[in-house]
Order: C-alpha cells, then structure tokens, then sequence
C-alpha cells in the first residue's frame, strides 16, 4: 500500500490549480494577509519578533482569531499556508499544495482527533507547511514526501493552548518546522515516508481516509464575519438578530449539540483571549455590541460589569453527539424582565461554505483590518504580498 506521505507528495507535485482554485487561493491570500496586518501591533506579535518570517507572519495571522477555516478537518488552512508560501516565493500554486495537504490529513484526523484535544492546525499544519514549501522550493515527490515526514516530530500542538499566548505561537511553530524540513530535505535529508503514516494511526488518524481526489481545497474555506473562535461564529449571528435592550436580560437560554462547543473552554473568561472562547462572553457581545468586532474582545470589553452579568445569566443545554462545529442548529433564547421570550435558531452562520460572504462583506472585513494603513487589499497578489508584510511586520531573523 502507498503511504500517504508518497501519495499526497505526488499529488502536490503534479497539481495543475484551475480557476476556481486559483479564485480560492486569491480570495485566502487578500483575507490572511489582512487579519496579518490587523495584529500588527498585538504584544504576541511583537513576543513573535525572534521567530522566522513565515512564523511570526503565520503567529500574527492567528492571533486575533480572525482567519478562516477549513470546516471538514478543523482546521486553519490559509494561516499557515499562506504564510509559507510568501516566505518560500512559492505563489499560488505552493499556497494550494499546501492548503490541499492539510484539508487532506486533517479530514483524516477526524473529529476525535480534535475532540481528544489536539489543535488540528498544528498537527496537520506542520507536515502541510513541509510540502508547500517543498513545492516552492520545485522539489520532486520524492523529496517532498521527505519533508513531509522531517516535519513529523514537530506535528504537535493542543487545545489547552486556547485563550492563551500559545494558541497562535504554536502555530507559528508549525510553519517554521514545515519550513526547516523543506531545506532539510532540499539539501539531501533522508525519512522514512511511512513515518507520516504511523503518525496519523498514534495521534487516532486513518491513513486510508487520505483522498487525493477533487479540488485542491475540497469543500472550501469558511470565511469568519467576527474575531474569534469559529464555533462562536453562529452564536454571535444568531444572537445579533435578537433586538433586546441588554440591562432588561435576565436570563440566556443556549441549546446546541455537544460537538460544537469543544473549543469553547473559558466559560468566566478574564480577558480578551480567553474571551474569544468562551461562549458566555459571545453571547454578552452579541447583545452588548452593535458589532462583534475587534473591540468586543480587548481585555477591557471583557471585563465590562455589563458583560460580565450577561456572563452570569448563560444557561448552555447540550444534546448529545455530533462531529463538527456546524453540527445540528443553535437555538436561542432570551429571557427579558417583562416576561418576554425572544427565541431565534440558527445552521449556518454568514461565511460558512453554505453562506459565502459577500463582497461587500469581504470587503468590509479587509478595510476593518487595514483602516490607518496606506495599503489597498485590491493590490495585493501572490508576488506584491509579501513585501506588504515585511513593510508592517519586519522580523528580526528570516
């Protein structure tokens, strides 16, 4: 049988992108490139300042929590494919070898990969960044799927981190490893591909579930409206719909399955990164904030008597089961003083695969993430991008 380190390697090294790859991979590059520009300032970022390029690009890219998600395998493609196709000038082509990697092995993860606690990101990212950069670097399979196995012993990363520094750091870490294994490999550096496949069965993968079939990035990318984890993306639109003055709440009924709130693990959160997993404060923000935006998680939003009373009247009623973020319907409702019940239900919230964002959605996420810059995101393209990040975030080593 072909390990899937061979099988996935050969895949990348011949993928010929079409135009509704390239159209996925453009539309990634503008969205990761701005939700980069947007933590510019963030202090991780400037902690991230001793990492290689690709690695604080990718740190940046993940710290708001604002980058998209490939829904299947619960995981954050473009923050580390990105990232690592600008730092090797591997173009979109390097960005789709990558993406399409990680879409792949972390499908074959599963959900009870990422429900046991692993930060799928990075333990598929990290083989992924291997081979987008091995396909930069214009490596035949045979060296990208050594790569891809040199990258396997840094193929760690975990939940725990959520809320925390560490959650983008690590990410960081992935692609700086994926990288490193690259040049490794470029310059001669024997594995054992089978590594990658014993791998995926320790970490509670399937092999056989690695599919080279279909587009580059298959079942696409979801586009997140709001700066957090993504299972708070439905919570937060669905609760938006609901017009109720806030002080007059006094009680917050929340009825999902199980599944969809594994990543939401800071139930009183004390500041703002662990405000963007915690479903309580999403359901506070969503009824306190005209926007969930970026000032709904700043330490000092999250801290807000207001909010934190909101926090308090939460009841969260789980129903067994499910496999994904998406799983099932959030319904919702909101108690008010008067004896009024408002109640709203929610799938599929605006930019899942189901619901694309619009343009203008799109571009009024971009403009929110480079106001104050003299930059224009309908400039950017795989060969200007990266000298945009240098300009905004230079790195002490590359």
């Amino acid at each position: 049988m072909t390990s899937v380190a061979v099988t996935l390697a050969e895949w990348a090294a011949d993928l010929e992108p079409d135009r509704e790859d390239l159209e996925l991979a453009h539309r990634s590059l503008l969205d990761t490139v701005a939700v980069t520009l947007a933590a510019r300032e963030h202090r991780v970022t400037r902690l991230a300042a001793p990492l290689t390029t690709g690695a604080r690009w990718a740190v940046a890219g993940h710290v708001l929590d604002f980058d998209d998600l490939h829904m299947p395998s619960t995981t954050h493609v473009s923050v580390v494919c990105v990232p690592t196709a600008l730092a090797t000038d591997g173009g979109a082509r390097a960005y789709l070898a990558a993406a399409g990697v990680m879409a792949r092995l972390g499908t074959a993860l599963g959900w009870r990969h990422y429900s046991a606690g692993w930060h799928a990101t990075c333990t598929a990212g990290a083989p992924a960044a291997a081979a987008g950069a091995a396909v930069a670097f214009g490596l035949p399979a045979e060296r990208i799927a050594a790569a891809m196995a040199l990258a396997v012993p840094a193929a760690g990363g975990v939940q725990r981190a959520f809320g925390t520094d560490a959650k983008s750091l690590q990410v960081g870490f992935a692609v700086e490893a994926g990288i490193r294994a690259a040049r490794l490999a470029a310059a001669g550096a024997q594995a054992d591909p089978s590594a990658l496949d014993v791998w995926l069965d320790l970490v509670g993968g399937d092999p056989s579930a690695v599919d080279p079939s279909g587009p580059s990035v298959p079942n696409g990318l979801a586009i997140k409206l709001y700066p957090c984890c993504y299972a708070l993306q439905r919570p937060i639109s669905a609760l938006s719909e609901v017009h109720a003055d806030p002080a007059a709440v006094r009680r917050i009924v929340l009825r999902t399955p199980e599944a969809t709130v594994v990543p939401l693990i800071h139930h009183r959160p004390q500041d703002g990164l662990q405000g963007k997993f915690s479903l309580e404060y999403a359901a506070a923000a969503a009824l306190l904030d005209e926007y969930a935006g970026f000032g709904s998680f700043t330490d000092e939003a999250v801290r807000r008597d207001e909010a934190r009373r909101l926090v308090s009247v939460v009841e969260t009623k789980l129903d067994p089961g499910g496999d994904w973020l998406l799983d099932g319907e959030l319904e919702a409702e909101v108690h008010t003083a008067d004896g009024a019940v408002l109640r709203t239900r929610q799938q599929y919230p605006p930019g899942s695969p189901a619901r694309p964002p619009t343009p203008d959605q799109l571009a009024a996420k971009l403009a929110d993430c480079v106001a104050g810059l003299d930059t224009d995101p309908a400039e950017w393209t795989w060969e200007n991008a990266a000298e945009t990040l240098r300009r905004w975030l230079p790195c002490q080593t590359n």
